[in-house]
């Protein structure tokens, strides 16, 4: 096996920061992310790869919080587009937990498939390289398992480190993964280590059957009651690593400007506000209403699979202390006969 030593861990993040931009889990001040390793400071920052998530999750890397598009120049009556912006500098994404790929690899359905391929999205996440930090002890909030991730073998990965206490096994699943690892292949060890078993999830979710029954709960009163609380704030959304609800505006100064993407949240009013006035979604309910059906039901429908990927960061952040688990044991428990 090879084994990449934690004392060694600074060493690789500077070699491959040579060539590409690092992404770690780090706790700075009150906050916690995947920062770029070059703007780690010592003294107030800490790497935190042992931290089961981080509270701000990697989707940042390839799907930017803000995000210039391209400059564009009105000449009369027409707009001419100077420049694109399509960013395919080299990036890796160091430690992240399965539940954070594969909120990566759903935002892959949503902008590379369906016979429609977002170029700025694409061209950084062909740029990017995964390295996944296996689990072994899901965390209080984690449910990962039953939304159908692996946690302990993530897919999506084009490398999988498996914490062993003083070292990672280093396990390469891609080309890409190999073409990385030979440029650290100096600071890997050859030796057989006995692997961690996995710990079982703290919190007992059943996911099974639950899109299927949203199909006949739109109208159910069950959405009065779970949105009571709900105060609009977006932070779910901002924290999720799946979410990807952005808006497009411009910027102008004369006859010159470019066009900027931004991330936007189906929890706020003006998300779907249009340019007559008009609303489809005008009450807190029904947007609370959308946003887990989306994650649970209208997602599975289109790709196969949930928009939730069990993290437990929403439920964490939430000021209201909704709980995505209790919506699902509450649809579980719903009838649907009266």
């Amino acid at each position: 096996m090879k084994i990449l030593s934690k004392t060694r861990l600074e060493n690789v993040f500077n070699k491959l920061n040579e060539t590409a931009e690092v992404f770690v889990p780090m706790q700075r001040g009150e906050q916690s992310g995947f920062y770029p390793w070059q703007t780690f400071a010592a003294g107030s920052d800490k790497l935190w790869l042992e931290a089961l998530n981080v509270y701000l999750p990697p989707k940042n890397v390839v799907f930017p919080q803000t995000e210039r598009m391209y400059n564009i120049k009105q000449e009369g009556q027409d707009v001419k587009i100077d420049e694109t912006y399509e960013d395919s500098k080299s990036r890796v994404i160091f430690g992240a937990r399965a539940c954070d790929v594969k909120g990566i690899t759903c935002m892959d359905d949503v902008f590379l498939t369906r016979g429609y391929e977002d170029s700025f999205y694409k061209a950084r996440r062909q740029a990017t390289t995964i390295i996944a930090n296996a689990c072994y002890a899901p965390g209080i909030a984690c449910f990962c398992s039953a939304m159908g991730v692996k946690y302990v073998d993530p897919e999506g990965a084009d490398i999988i480190i498996r914490d062993i206490g003083d070292g990672y096994v280093w396990e390469t699943i891609t080309e890409k993964g190999e073409m990385l690892t030979a440029r650290i292949a100096d600071l890997l060890e050859e030796r057989e280590v006995t692997l961690p078993e996995p710990k079982p999830f703290q919190q007992d979710v059943n996911y099974d059957g639950v899109a299927e029954k949203l199909k006949g709960m739109f109208e159910h009163p069950l959405w009065d009651k779970l949105s009571q609380t709900c105060q609009n704030c977006g932070i779910c959304t901002y924290v999720c690593p799946s979410c990807y609800c952005f808006d497009i505006q411009v910027k102008m100064y004369g006859n010159e400007g470019y066009r900027f993407r931004c991330w936007d949240s189906c929890m706020y009013e003006e998300y779907t506000r249009e340019a007559g006035g008009g609303n489809p979604r005008p009450a807190s309910k029904e947007r609370f209403r959308n946003r887990f059906l989306h994650k649970l039901e209208f997602f599975k429908e289109r790709y196969g699979h949930p928009l939730c990927t069990g993290c437990g960061r929403c439920t964490v952040v939430c000021p209201a202390g909704i709980s995505i688990v209790k919506i699902i044991d509450a649809v579980k428990e719903a009838d649907t006969d009266a």
